[in-house]
Order: structure tokens, then C-alpha cells, then sequence
């Protein structure tokens, strides 16, 4: 009988489209505007990224407001175990972001999984101050007269972040970790040079418990997005570590309006996302208000 010889086909991959990420949705650009990324390890189209536009940033502060009163509800230790979950899903998936860490940024295979590992561990650390910074941060103060007088943390509401363009896995997590652990929501701006793989992360949180709407990822130019979200009433906060220091002033002016809370310490390279300079108490409590509570002695 004779052999049949097998037959070869080559296909082509299939292109990708890296939509946003809102109140758990993955919503295509009102607008319908796309932008092209280039794999820095192949210098070859990569994927089409959505293009956020200032009707999508409403969207997000809209759907980010909504999630803030349930997610400041919670217990600060369902909260722990729900970051804690965020851990155990990147970790599942960590072969996979850190092979598209690597495709899209051009860094090593070990550079790619140090820095996969490095954020799986900030999760971990991170959920574990959820039920812990109170005590830290909070007091019970001593007055000249018959009352207990405590002061306690309390979460801000909705955030604004801007991812910075080094290592964006850890940046990102770095970003938002402390922001969720202490109840607020927030609202991520990628770094238009490096988004692919943080889209790719919002599937990890989707799959998680995570309350839908608690993290919000958009995609576009932080210097389009970021006058309407620092002028709008609803946002209560600004992180500001990932945008340049010209933009950074034109946004603290149109942050004003509304007094928002604007952190401007910024990591300089990747190099200080690592070990203690990328996971601190502070930036936990930096989003935090505090109130100061007066109970009567003996009634």
C-alpha cells in the first residue's frame, strides 16, 4: 500500500484585540478607536489596543463609585482572603503572562518570571495588611475628660492610578493592591507603551472573587484620560507615580476643583518595584481619611 504523504498548512495567528476592562465587562472603546503594538522581542505587529476615550473614563468612575459602597462594606478580612484568591489566580496563570511579558517587552525568560513571582508575592503581602493596618494606623487618644476619643482609617472612595511604563505586571499590582486592601476602588491607566499584558492580568481578575467594578483598567494616553478624570467630582484620589512631571502639574491644577488627594512618589526604574521600596504601609493609608470617633465613660 502506498505511503500517503502527510500534508503541511501553514496558518496565520490570530491577531489580537486588547479591549478594556470595566465593572467586570471587557467593552470595546465607545469611540471604536484602536492603536497597534509592536512585540519588542520579534519587532512584529502584536496586537490592535482599544483606545479609551474621556466617555469610557466616565463610564469607569461611574461603575467605580457604584462598587465603592459594596467593597467598603466588607469585612477587612473577606477582603484579605478575595486578594489573597487574586494570588492564587495570577500564580495558576503565571507560565502564560510571563511568556506574553516576554514576547511584548523583549526582557528575559527569567527577568519575565522573576518579575510574574515578584507580583504573586505582593498580592500575598498585601493581603495580609487588610485586616492589620487599622491597628497601625489607627489610635485611641488621650483627653482631659470623661470620653474615649478613637481615630480610625477609613477607605476614600474612587482612585485614579497611572501604571507606570517598566515592568508592567509589577507596577500595576504594586498600584492597585494597596489601593483594594485598604476598601477603595480604583481606576487604572496603562502605560500607552506597555498595556498588552496588563489586559491580559484583568482576566485573572474577572476569574477571581473580586467585586466586579472594584478595578477598572483603561487603555489610551494618560495625557487624553487624565484632565477629566482629575476635574471629575466623583473621583476622590490620584496616583500619579507612572506620568511624566509636565503632565503631572497640568493634572494637580485640574485636581484642585474638588481638593482630590494626589501621591506623586514615584518609582524611578523597575529595580525599585522590588523587595520593601514597592510594598509599604504607606501607600496603604495614602488613600485613607481618619476619623475621629468621641464615646461618652460609663454609658
Amino acid at each position: 500500500m502506498p505511503e500517503v504523504a502527510e500534508e503541511t498548512h501553514m496558518r496565520l495567528s490570530v491577531a489580537k484585540t486588547k479591549k478594556l476592562f470595566i465593572g467586570g465587562d471587557f467593552p470595546r472603546s465607545e469611540s471604536g478607536r484602536t492603536f497597534t503594538l509592536t512585540a519588542k522581542e520579534t519587532g512584529k505587529f502584536y496586537a490592535n489596543i482599544a483606545q479609551a476615550s474621556r466617555k469610557d473614563a466616565r463610564n469607569a468612575v461611574e461603575v467605580a463609585r457604584k462598587a465603592f459602597g459594596s467593597w467598603s462594606k466588607k469585612t477587612a478580612f473577606n477582603r484579605g482572603q478575595i486578594l489573597y484568591r487574586m494570588a492564587e489566580m495570577l500564580e495558576s496563570r503565571s507560565t502564560e503572562i510571563s511568556s506574553e511579558l516576554k514576547l511584548v517587552s523583549g526582557v528575559s525568560a527569567a527577568a519575565a518570571s522573576k518579575e510574574v513571582d515578584a507580583a504573586i508575592d505582593r498580592l500575598v503581602w498585601y493581603s495580609g495588611w487588610c485586616d492589620k493596618f487599622q491597628q497601625l494606623a489607627g489610635n485611641h487618644n488621650p483627653v482631659a475628660g470623661s470620653y474615649f476619643d478613637f481615630t480610625i482609617p477609613e477607605p476614600m472612595g474612587v482612585v485614579v492610578s497611572v501604571a507606570p511604563a517598566f515592568a508592567p505586571v509589577l507596577g500595576f499590582i504594586s498600584q492597585i493592591a494597596p489601593i483594594i486592601a485598604g476598601g477603595n476602588s480604583v481606576i487604572s491607566i496603562c502605560s500607552e507603551e506597555n498595556p498588552a499584558v496588563v489586559v491580559s492580568m484583568t482576566e485573572v481578575l474577572a476569574t477571581s472573587d473580586l467585586t466586579h467594578g472594584v478595578v477598572n483598567v483603561l487603555t489610551g494616553y494618560a495625557k487624553e484620560l487624565l484632565p477629566g478624570l482629575a476635574q471629575h467630582m466623583d473621583v476622590n484620589a490620584l496616583d500619579l507615580a507612572g506620568i511624566s512631571n509636565e503632565l503631572r502639574i497640568e493634572t494637580e491644577k485640574a485636581a484642585t476643583e474638588n481638593l482630590k488627594r494626589i501621591r506623586t512618589k514615584a518609582w524611578k526604574s523597575a529595580e525599585d518595584l522590588y523587595g520593601d521600596a514597592g510594598q509599604k504601609l504607606d501607600y496603604i493609608t495614602d488613600f485613607q481619611e481618619y476619623k475621629t470617633i468621641w464615646h461618652p465613660i460609663g454609658t
